[in-house]
Protein backbone atom coordinates (compact mmCIF):
# COMPACT_ATOMS: atom_id res chain seq x y z
CA UNK A 1 0.00 0.00 0.00
CA UNK A 2 1.71 3.49 -1.28
CA UNK A 3 1.74 6.30 1.60
CA UNK A 4 -1.33 7.96 -0.29
CA UNK A 5 -3.31 4.81 -0.37
CA UNK A 6 -2.21 4.58 3.69
CA UNK A 7 -3.75 7.70 3.93
CA UNK A 8 -6.93 7.26 2.30
CA UNK A 9 -7.96 4.33 4.65
CA UNK A 10 -6.48 6.69 7.38
CA UNK A 11 -9.20 9.01 6.43
CA UNK A 12 -12.20 6.33 6.26
CA UNK A 13 -10.85 5.65 9.43
CA UNK A 14 -11.08 8.39 10.82
CA UNK A 15 -14.31 9.29 9.56
CA UNK A 16 -16.02 6.19 11.52
CA UNK A 17 -14.39 6.78 14.22
CA UNK A 18 -15.47 10.35 14.65
CA UNK A 19 -19.18 9.03 13.57
CA UNK A 20 -22.15 9.56 15.69
CA UNK A 21 -23.35 6.04 17.79
CA UNK A 22 -26.55 6.21 15.63
CA UNK A 23 -27.07 5.00 11.77
CA UNK A 24 -28.56 7.02 9.32
CA UNK A 25 -31.83 5.70 8.03
CA UNK A 26 -30.53 5.93 4.03
CA UNK A 27 -34.28 5.22 2.73
CA UNK A 28 -35.63 7.93 4.49
CA UNK A 29 -34.02 10.65 2.30
CA UNK A 30 -36.26 10.65 -0.75
CA UNK A 31 -33.82 10.79 -4.29
CA UNK A 32 -32.50 14.03 -5.36
CA UNK A 33 -32.96 15.50 -1.42
CA UNK A 34 -30.16 14.68 -0.26
CA UNK A 35 -27.77 17.31 1.65
CA UNK A 36 -23.58 16.85 1.81
CA UNK A 37 -24.17 15.86 5.69
CA UNK A 38 -26.52 13.41 4.82
CA UNK A 39 -24.31 11.78 2.07
CA UNK A 40 -21.35 12.22 4.95
CA UNK A 41 -23.50 10.60 7.17
CA UNK A 42 -24.57 7.77 4.84
CA UNK A 43 -20.48 7.47 3.91
CA UNK A 44 -19.57 7.08 7.32
CA UNK A 45 -22.62 4.86 8.36
CA UNK A 46 -21.47 2.11 5.75
CA UNK A 47 -17.74 2.53 6.55
CA UNK A 48 -18.36 1.90 10.39
CA UNK A 49 -20.58 -1.06 9.77
CA UNK A 50 -17.87 -2.41 7.01
CA UNK A 51 -15.20 -2.05 9.39
CA UNK A 52 -17.46 -4.20 12.10
CA UNK A 53 -17.73 -7.15 9.99
CA UNK A 54 -21.31 -5.98 8.49
CA UNK A 55 -20.65 -5.90 5.54
CA UNK A 56 -24.70 -6.03 4.58
CA UNK A 57 -25.19 -2.99 6.08
CA UNK A 58 -22.18 -1.68 4.73
CA UNK A 59 -23.42 -1.41 0.83
CA UNK A 60 -26.64 0.37 2.11
CA UNK A 61 -24.80 3.48 3.15
CA UNK A 62 -21.72 2.99 0.72
CA UNK A 63 -24.02 2.74 -2.04
CA UNK A 64 -26.66 5.54 -1.26
CA UNK A 65 -23.40 7.99 -0.59
CA UNK A 66 -22.17 6.77 -3.79
CA UNK A 67 -25.16 7.48 -5.93
CA UNK A 68 -24.77 10.92 -4.29
CA UNK A 69 -21.47 11.30 -5.61
CA UNK A 70 -19.35 10.37 -3.11
CA UNK A 71 -15.93 9.61 -4.54
CA UNK A 72 -14.74 7.55 -1.36
CA UNK A 73 -17.89 5.45 -1.52
CA UNK A 74 -17.40 4.54 -5.03
CA UNK A 75 -13.85 4.01 -4.44
CA UNK A 76 -14.78 1.49 -1.49
CA UNK A 77 -17.49 -0.50 -3.65
CA UNK A 78 -14.68 -0.48 -6.49
CA UNK A 79 -12.70 -2.47 -4.10
CA UNK A 80 -15.36 -4.58 -2.87
CA UNK A 81 -17.08 -5.56 -6.19
CA UNK A 82 -12.80 -6.00 -7.69
CA UNK A 83 -12.15 -8.63 -4.78
CA UNK A 84 -15.36 -10.01 -4.21
CA UNK A 85 -15.17 -8.79 -0.64
CA UNK A 86 -19.01 -8.89 0.94
CA UNK A 87 -19.98 -9.02 -2.92
CA UNK A 88 -20.05 -11.12 -5.38
CA UNK A 89 -16.74 -10.41 -8.01
CA UNK A 90 -17.32 -8.17 -10.92
CA UNK A 91 -14.46 -6.92 -12.24
CA UNK A 92 -17.03 -5.04 -15.04
CA UNK A 93 -18.92 -3.31 -11.76
CA UNK A 94 -15.54 -2.44 -10.17
CA UNK A 95 -14.29 -0.92 -13.42
CA UNK A 96 -17.43 1.80 -13.59
CA UNK A 97 -17.03 3.12 -9.91
CA UNK A 98 -13.26 3.36 -10.94
CA UNK A 99 -14.30 5.03 -13.70
CA UNK A 100 -17.19 7.58 -12.57
CA UNK A 101 -14.69 8.75 -9.56
CA UNK A 102 -11.80 9.42 -12.69
CA UNK A 103 -14.49 11.30 -15.06
CA UNK A 104 -16.09 13.59 -12.22
CA UNK A 105 -12.73 13.73 -10.23
CA UNK A 106 -9.37 14.07 -12.45
CA UNK A 107 -8.89 17.45 -12.46
CA UNK A 108 -8.86 17.46 -8.57
CA UNK A 109 -5.86 19.25 -6.74
CA UNK A 110 -3.66 16.62 -5.26
CA UNK A 111 -3.81 18.00 -1.67
CA UNK A 112 -7.67 17.56 -1.76
CA UNK A 113 -8.90 14.86 0.85
CA UNK A 114 -10.14 12.66 -1.87
CA UNK A 115 -7.17 12.76 -3.65
CA UNK A 116 -5.49 9.37 -2.59
CA UNK A 117 -9.05 7.53 -3.94
CA UNK A 118 -8.65 9.30 -6.63
CA UNK A 119 -5.57 8.24 -7.61
CA UNK A 120 -5.83 4.53 -6.76
CA UNK A 121 -8.98 4.99 -8.83
CA UNK A 122 -6.41 5.50 -11.78
CA UNK A 123 -4.45 2.92 -10.39
CA UNK A 124 -7.24 0.24 -10.72
CA UNK A 125 -8.33 1.10 -13.99
CA UNK A 126 -4.92 1.30 -15.62
CA UNK A 127 -4.51 -2.31 -14.31
CA UNK A 128 -7.39 -3.88 -15.87
CA UNK A 129 -6.38 -1.95 -19.00
CA UNK A 130 -3.51 -4.38 -18.36
CA UNK A 131 -5.27 -7.15 -18.29
CA UNK A 132 -8.66 -7.10 -19.99
CA UNK A 133 -11.98 -8.16 -18.37
CA UNK A 134 -13.57 -11.07 -19.95
CA UNK A 135 -16.85 -10.92 -21.23
CA UNK A 136 -17.04 -7.09 -21.95
CA UNK A 137 -15.72 -4.32 -24.43
CA UNK A 138 -12.82 -3.47 -21.54
CA UNK A 139 -9.85 -5.31 -23.74
CA UNK A 140 -6.41 -5.11 -23.02
CA UNK A 141 -4.23 -1.89 -23.57
CA UNK A 142 -1.15 -1.38 -22.76
CA UNK A 143 -0.62 1.93 -24.14
CA UNK A 144 -3.70 2.99 -22.73
CA UNK A 145 -2.53 1.76 -19.05
CA UNK A 146 0.65 3.40 -19.65
CA UNK A 147 -1.07 6.75 -20.17
CA UNK A 148 -3.52 6.06 -17.34
CA UNK A 149 -0.54 4.82 -15.05
CA UNK A 150 1.47 7.89 -16.26
CA UNK A 151 -1.20 10.82 -15.23
CA UNK A 152 -1.31 9.08 -11.98
CA UNK A 153 2.14 9.31 -11.48
CA UNK A 154 2.77 12.59 -12.30
CA UNK A 155 -0.19 14.71 -11.28
CA UNK A 156 -1.05 12.66 -8.57
CA UNK A 157 2.17 11.71 -7.33
CA UNK A 158 1.13 8.06 -6.29
CA UNK A 159 3.40 5.50 -5.47
CA UNK A 160 1.52 2.36 -6.63
CA UNK A 161 1.12 4.39 -9.77
CA UNK A 162 4.82 5.10 -10.35
CA UNK A 163 5.74 1.33 -9.76
CA UNK A 164 3.47 0.38 -12.22
CA UNK A 165 4.57 2.43 -14.58
CA UNK A 166 8.40 1.78 -14.11
CA UNK A 167 7.82 -2.22 -14.54
CA UNK A 168 6.13 -0.82 -17.82
CA UNK A 169 8.94 1.65 -18.99
CA UNK A 170 11.10 -1.99 -17.82
CA UNK A 171 9.78 -4.53 -20.12
CA UNK A 172 8.39 -1.67 -22.93
CA UNK A 173 5.01 -2.34 -22.65
CA UNK A 174 2.92 0.20 -23.93
CA UNK A 175 5.87 2.03 -25.18
CA UNK A 176 9.07 2.63 -25.19
CA UNK A 177 11.18 0.41 -23.05
CA UNK A 178 14.14 2.56 -20.80
CA UNK A 179 15.41 1.49 -17.81
CA UNK A 180 17.14 5.03 -17.00
CA UNK A 181 13.16 5.92 -16.87
CA UNK A 182 12.23 3.30 -14.94
CA UNK A 183 14.55 3.61 -12.41
CA UNK A 184 13.44 7.35 -11.77
CA UNK A 185 9.75 6.72 -11.41
CA UNK A 186 10.98 3.52 -8.88
CA UNK A 187 13.17 6.38 -6.84
CA UNK A 188 10.21 8.54 -6.50
CA UNK A 189 8.06 5.41 -5.38
CA UNK A 190 10.70 4.16 -2.68
CA UNK A 191 11.44 7.02 -0.87
CA UNK A 192 7.79 7.49 -0.42
CA UNK A 193 7.73 4.02 1.09
CA UNK A 194 6.93 1.54 -1.69
CA UNK A 195 8.30 -1.72 -0.85
CA UNK A 196 8.02 -3.28 -4.15
CA UNK A 197 9.80 -0.31 -5.81
CA UNK A 198 12.59 -0.36 -3.12
CA UNK A 199 13.15 -3.54 -3.96
CA UNK A 200 13.10 -3.21 -7.47
CA UNK A 201 15.22 -0.16 -7.44
CA UNK A 202 18.19 -1.93 -4.88
CA UNK A 203 17.88 -5.08 -7.57
CA UNK A 204 18.80 -2.35 -10.52
CA UNK A 205 21.62 -0.29 -9.00
CA UNK A 206 23.38 -3.67 -7.43
CA UNK A 207 23.51 -5.30 -10.83
CA UNK A 208 23.97 -2.59 -13.14
CA UNK A 209 22.91 -4.32 -16.42
CA UNK A 210 20.52 -2.18 -17.44
CA UNK A 211 21.26 1.31 -15.62
CA UNK A 212 24.28 2.45 -14.29
CA UNK A 213 25.32 0.41 -10.86
CA UNK A 214 25.09 2.35 -7.83
CA UNK A 215 25.76 -0.87 -5.59
CA UNK A 216 26.09 1.59 -2.31
CA UNK A 217 22.38 2.59 -2.99
CA UNK A 218 21.38 -0.52 -4.29
CA UNK A 219 22.50 -2.63 -0.91
CA UNK A 220 20.66 0.71 0.92
CA UNK A 221 17.37 0.13 -0.75
CA UNK A 222 17.38 -3.87 -0.49
CA UNK A 223 18.54 -3.44 3.52
CA UNK A 224 15.62 -1.14 4.07
CA UNK A 225 13.24 -2.98 2.09
CA UNK A 226 14.41 -6.90 4.05
CA UNK A 227 13.63 -4.51 7.63
CA UNK A 228 10.62 -3.18 6.71
CA UNK A 229 9.44 -6.50 4.99
CA UNK A 230 10.58 -8.31 8.20
CA UNK A 231 8.52 -5.83 10.36
CA UNK A 232 5.79 -6.22 8.32
CA UNK A 233 5.37 -9.71 8.35
CA UNK A 234 5.44 -8.95 4.61
CA UNK A 235 7.39 -12.81 2.37
CA UNK A 236 10.87 -11.79 2.59
CA UNK A 237 12.52 -14.42 0.72
CA UNK A 238 13.23 -13.11 -2.14
CA UNK A 239 14.24 -9.70 -1.38
CA UNK A 240 16.60 -11.86 1.50
CA UNK A 241 18.21 -13.42 -0.98
CA UNK A 242 18.65 -10.32 -3.34
CA UNK A 243 20.46 -8.88 -0.30
CA UNK A 244 22.59 -11.20 0.03
CA UNK A 245 24.25 -11.36 -3.19
CA UNK A 246 24.57 -7.87 -3.06
CA UNK A 247 25.87 -8.05 0.49
CA UNK A 248 28.64 -10.47 -0.49
CA UNK A 249 29.59 -8.09 -3.55
CA UNK A 250 30.30 -5.36 -1.66
CA UNK A 251 33.10 -4.01 -0.31
CA UNK A 252 33.53 -3.22 3.28
CA UNK A 253 33.47 0.20 2.95
CA UNK A 254 29.88 0.16 0.50
CA UNK A 255 28.78 -2.54 3.25
CA UNK A 256 29.56 0.33 5.94
CA UNK A 257 27.70 3.38 4.05
CA UNK A 258 24.72 0.80 3.09
CA UNK A 259 23.88 0.07 6.51
CA UNK A 260 24.16 3.78 7.54
CA UNK A 261 22.37 4.99 4.90
CA UNK A 262 19.38 2.45 5.52
CA UNK A 263 19.31 3.31 9.02
CA UNK A 264 18.82 7.17 8.18
CA UNK A 265 16.53 6.18 5.81
CA UNK A 266 14.57 3.92 8.44
CA UNK A 267 15.04 7.16 11.00
CA UNK A 268 13.75 9.47 9.14
CA UNK A 269 11.13 7.93 7.61
CA UNK A 270 9.18 5.71 10.69
CA UNK A 271 5.79 6.34 8.99
CA UNK A 272 6.54 4.80 6.11
CA UNK A 273 7.95 1.70 7.70
CA UNK A 274 4.49 1.14 8.53
CA UNK A 275 3.15 0.69 4.73
CA UNK A 276 2.80 -2.43 3.42
CA UNK A 277 3.41 -3.30 -0.13
CA UNK A 278 0.34 -3.71 -2.67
Amino acid sequence: MSVGRKFGIAVIVGLVASAPAYAFDVKSVPDGAWSEQQVDEAFRDGTRAYFSGDKVAALDGLMAAAKNGHPAAKWKLGRMYSRGDGVDENDLQAFEYFSEIVAEHADDSPQSPQAPFIASAFVEIGSYYRTGIENSTIRANDRRAREIFTYAASYFGDATAQLKLAEMYLTGSGGEQDPRQAARWLQLAAKKGQLKAQVRLGELLTLGTEIEPSPVHGLMWLTVAMKRARALGVPDAEIRDLHEQAFSLASEDVRRRAMTMASRWLEDNQESTAVAAQ
